[in-house]
């Protein structure tokens, strides 16, 4: 779940405060998996968000989501031109519907959260230009968190996103993709420190920016959290005061992990394998503690 924020203090972690925020990652990232499984045509994400919150309480774990300023889910849905903050109900998914399914754990007071996309009926059943663009938001991702580093800037990430994305419209452009035209990376709604809070300082921004950012400390756990639509960055709220949309009907994908910065590498604490194959993917150094 992302909500822009302005302040720019980092809080570092000590190890065993890391340690407590992979057991809250684990959840998120075993619900996700459940939740991916369970997305099938015929399902209704109110159907899917209970199965979750059965999956976070049986774990011994609570919904960050859950009454968080009055959401009503356990996961936010988000379905085709919805970008994040989905509310669950009555909608029944569809074969072809590309989904964003966000969800939030907290372990003794420490929280988990992270983000995937997916398209009902599996690959098969999406468009080219869908998959493209779900693949091409989750590389960007795995981007932003390998820029991380300790005594480097925060808004490093958002270069890195940026030039993940802008580098994968053109290698789509070239091989002839229908449909995908333009890319584009939300601005309103960024990444964000986590730990004791769900929302904490600092907003992590998707997009470069000129100012450096602040210095990154050891112990860092961020939320990164690319959104990127088919087409126009702007959105709108529907009337549920939750859900945003496109404003031009776009299609949109949304991934995020929390990570945590050590002076060893990171460790995704959101990911089942800590994060071993996607930071292999990008060059980043998987430095996990005992597990």
């Amino acid at each position: 779940m992302s909500i822009f924020r302005r302040r720019s203090r980092i809080q570092a972690k000590t190890p065993d405060q890391l340690l407590a925020m992979r057991r809250a990652g684990r959840v998120v990232a075993d619900t996700l998996a459940l939740a991916s499984e369970r997305a099938v045509a015929g399902v209704s994400t109110g159907e899917l968000d209970a199965l979750a919150e059965d999956a976070i309480r049986s774990s011994g774990a609570v919904p960050s989501f859950l009454g968080y300023h009055g959401f009503t889910g356990s996961l936010c849905i988000s379905v085709n031109d919805e970008v994040v903050h989905g509310i669950p109900g009555e909608r029944v998914l569809a074969d072809g519907d590309l989904v964003s399914i966000d969800c939030g754990a907290i372990v003794e007071g420490w929280h988990g959260d992270a983000a995937i996309s997916l398209v009902v009926g599996g690959r098969d059943r999406g468009t080219p230009a869908d998959l493209a663009l779900m693949d091409d938001t989750e590389a960007s991702l795995w981007a932003g968190m390998a820029a991380l580093r300790p005594g480097g800037r925060l808004f490093d990430v958002g270069d890195a996103v940026e030039a993940s994305v802008d580098g994968a419209l053109e290698r789509r452009r070239a091989e002839g993709v229908p449909g995908v035209d333009v890319y584009g990376i939300l601005e309103d709604y960024t990444g964000h420190g986590i730990g004791r809070e769900m929302h904490m300082d600092p907003h992590v921004p998707n997009y470069g920016v000129s100012a450096p950012g602040p210095t990154v400390p050891s112990g860092a756990t961020l939320a990164v959290e690319p959104m990127v639509t088919l087409g126009s960055i702007e959105t709108r709220t529907l009337e549920d005061d939750w859900t945003v949309v496109t404003s031009d009907g776009s299609r949109a994908a949304h991934w995020e992990h929390t990570v945590a910065v050590t002076d060893d590498g990171l460790w995704v604490l959101t990911a089942v394998d800590g994060g071993a194959a996607g930071l292999e993917r990008v060059g980043a150094r998987f430095a996990p503690l005992a597990d």
